[in-house]
């Protein structure tokens, strides 16, 4: 089994396009069962996609299982009736420390929002934030992309 171990974090100022130094990578994504306790995503980044089924969060970590699968595939799956809406975002990616923070920009209904989340090889690892990352927002479901989804950022009333 494959655990995710992550924390997610608001962006607070666009220091970070310094350290990312180059250009994000396109992603788009729907869901199939949104959780809890499990969510189910297709995700597509050309010429790549990924079928993705997490489970259950406990405290920063949950069982993930990744597969790659043709893009045609998930393509259809995105088109098909049922899955709802697609997240869109830039990923860029961003060396700190012996770390890699992923910086997501959403567009469309979650244009404005920007999130960071870094992975940990375990749940004690220290992590020391930049000065550019804001609140953690790990546990606050809203900003989950499963949940942007089904009511994005731009209907929020903050």
């Amino acid at each position: 089994m494959a655990t995710e171990i992550e924390r997610k974090y608001l962006v607070l100022s666009p220091e970070w396009r310094i350290a990312s130094g180059a250009p994000g990578r396109l992603m788009r994504q729907g869901y199939l069962a949104g959780g809890p306790p499990f969510t189910v995503r297709v995700r597509i980044a050309e010429p790549e996609a990924w079928l993705t089924i997490k489970g259950p969060v406990h405290g920063i970590s949950r069982a993930e299982y990744e597969y790659p699968i043709p893009l045609d595939d998930a393509l259809a799956i995105l088109a098909s009736e049922g899955v709802g809406a697609i997240v869109e975002k830039i990923r860029h990616r961003i060396p700190h420390d012996d770390l890699t923070i992923e910086v997501d920009e959403f567009l469309g209904a979650n244009a404005g929002l920007i999130l960071a989340e870094v992975e940990l090889p375990a749940a004690d690892t220290p992590f020391h934030p930049p000065a550019w990352l804001g609140k953690e927002v790990t546990h606050e479901w809203r900003y989950h992309n499963s949940h942007l989804a089904r009511q994005p950022y731009t209907t929020w009333t903050h």
